[in-house]
């Protein structure tokens, strides 16, 4: 293929030479060089404005409230998103965290009965080269209708293709002396590759948007959107998207993100640890923002969780789009008839219940078996295709609301817990995945946000343990996460976990908050050296992980 001179794009990776041909034509590489070059500044200006906010917050010591700028925008009750497309009016139940490298995991989903699937090439993903494409290939064979003994596009679970957030970069694509954003790299190949052939079959284009913090990255996606459409031929309004609010800051502005989007929105999602980390991201030097251990004191039931759900239900029904839930991450045990069976389905069925309550359309699982069993639940809960006629007049929710901390302390559990899911987390990371299994449970870069965040917030305040008084410090985290590896080290290859208990402490240890770990880790030599030195596989074998 043609590259033009102000683009490099590196060599495909060992297997993958029929994918990186199909996928990077002499049209696709312009077209990218097109997006990324038409784009690329303001995402640079977005990122900054994030690092503006964080520090007029910090130096100023406000908070977050709802904006006087834009009052005029949520007084207005006339205004409405464009009619939900009928492939999505019914999605009680999607399939989460499905990371599409994994080939095996994403042709069970495709043949199973669930109403959607997130494409995830962020939360649940490791975006390794050979992942990225691998990923964006499985995507395009089975919009082309390329894999055997799955349904059609028309008929399969409809794809919410979800690219990664806008602090990713995608180190083997630059273009003007840049390395691209990865945020583009996907959305790009997927919506040249799939774009018309998904709506010609009234399937896409759909989207997840991950880690919007405002309005104004909203306004710029929607710009995307726009440009794409143009650019490919579309109608305008064809590309359908989910804003996940993942973030406090985005809490104060929902209204806005769907006005900005309201040509292109698909609704909005709320999910529990990424919104709960954010806190530590944005206030945790503050003692009055210390979040207590969240195995034992957070859940939705607490109030600024409870809050945020119900004004994202509120938000999205009045103006008529859809508001989808988080995703159960318990396993099934596999004896249906077994206690351990019947409890996890039982407390999986009440936190649903409890989001089916408050009004959501839909949410995810990622257990393939609770698919039926929750849709059952939405059968005999709700009445029709979703709950937009729920339209949660009874909610009133303030500034107060959103910004209240739940009491609790810190046990030796919770913490041993979250170091453990931090440095599993970055074992994944360097093995290629981007999620893993542990006791019974999913854990992804969601969960490991919140686990580090916490640790480091604990260590920065000495907070001190319910259990024996102790101070949460350097030392006792040492010791602890040394401990960790020694318990973890008969289930994982011993130098690559010894590297991410090493890796893991340098993240908590910081003097200042890393933002994510994911572009922490994304940036890291570590982590770059193993992709390049082969020692990062493919994820087909996800299935078989051990679930420590």
């Amino acid at each position: 293929q043609q590259i033009p001179y102000d683009m490099e794009l590196s060599s495909s990776p060992p297997g993958l030479e029929a994918a990186y041909e199909t996928l990077f034509t002499t049209d696709s590489l312009l077209f990218l060089h097109d997006l990324i070059s038409t784009f690329d500044d303001e995402i640079n200006e977005i990122l900054w404005l994030r690092v503006s906010k964080k520090a007029h917050l910090e130096l100023s010591g406000d908070l977050p409230s709802f904006l006087e700028s834009t009052a005029h925008i949520r007084r207005d009750s006339d205004w409405r998103v464009l009619p939900i497309p009928p492939r999505l009016q019914r999605r009680h139940v999607d399939i989460g965290d499905l990371a599409p490298c994994d080939t095996q995991r994403f042709i069970k989903a495709l043949q199973s009965p669930a109403q959607g699937i997130q494409v995830d090439f962020d939360d649940g993903n490791c975006p390794t080269y050979y992942n990225q494409i691998k990923g964006i290939h499985n995507v395009f064979k089975a919009v082309h209708n390329q894999i055997p003994n799955v349904p059609h596009i028309s008929q399969a679970p409809v794809l919410m293709l979800r690219p990664r957030a806008w602090n990713m970069v995608e180190h083997n694509l630059m273009v003007n002396g840049k390395e691209a954003p990865g945020p583009l790299f996907d959305f790009g190949l997927l919506m040249f590759h799939c774009g018309k052939t998904l709506l010609e079959n009234k399937s896409g284009p759909f989207f997840y948007l991950s880690k919007v913090e405002s309005f104004i990255e909203a306004t710029l996606w929607n710009k995307i959107f726009v440009w794409t459409q143009h650019k490919l031929g579309l109608p305008l309004g064809s590309i359908k998207a989910t804003v996940l609010i993942e973030n406090v800051l985005a809490a104060f502005e929902m209204e806005e993100i769907l006005y900005e989007l309201r040509a292109h929105s698909a609704g909005l999602n709320c999910g529990i640890w990424d919104y709960s980390a954010s806190f530590v991201n944005k206030f945790g030097h503050r003692q009055a923002f210390l979040l207590p251990d969240r195995k034992k004191y957070v859940n939705m039931e607490k109030r600024f969780l409870r809050s945020y759900m119900d004004l994202l239900v509120q938000t999205c029904h009045r103006r008529g789009a859809l508001a989808t839930g988080g995703m159960a991450a318990l396993l099934l045990p596999q004896d249906p008839l077994s206690d351990s069976h019947r409890r996890v389905l039982a407390t999986v069925t009440r936190l649903k219940l409890l989001e089916i309550k408050a009004g959501v359309d839909g949410f995810m699982v990622y257990d393939l078996n609770l698919i039926e069993p929750m849709q059952k639940l939405f059968k005999l809960h709700t009445e029709g295709d979703n709950q937009l006629h729920q339209l949660r007049n009874d909610v009133t929710v303030t500034t107060k609301d959103l910004l209240s901390m739940p009491s609790g302390g810190v046990t030796l559990y919770g913490l041993k817990y979250n170091i453990t899911v931090g440095v599993l987390f970055i074992n994944a990371w360097l093995s290629g995945k981007g999620h893993f299994f542990y006791r019974g449970q999913i854990e992804d870069s969601a969960t490991a946000e919140i686990s580090r965040s916490q640790v480091w917030q604990w260590i920065r305040h000495q907070t001190h343990l319910e259990d024996d008084g102790r101070v949460v410090n350097r030392r006792l985290v040492t010791d602890l996460t040394t401990e960790v590896m020694m318990e973890l080290s008969i289930h994982c290859h011993s130098q690559r976990l010894h590297t991410a208990t090493d890796m893991f402490l340098e993240v908590v240890l910081k003097r200042d908050f890393p933002e994510f770990i994911t572009t922490y880790l994304n940036l890291d030599h570590t982590f770059l050296s193993s992709q390049s030195t082969g020692q990062v596989k493919a994820v087909d074998t996800d299935m078989n992980q051990s679930k420590l």
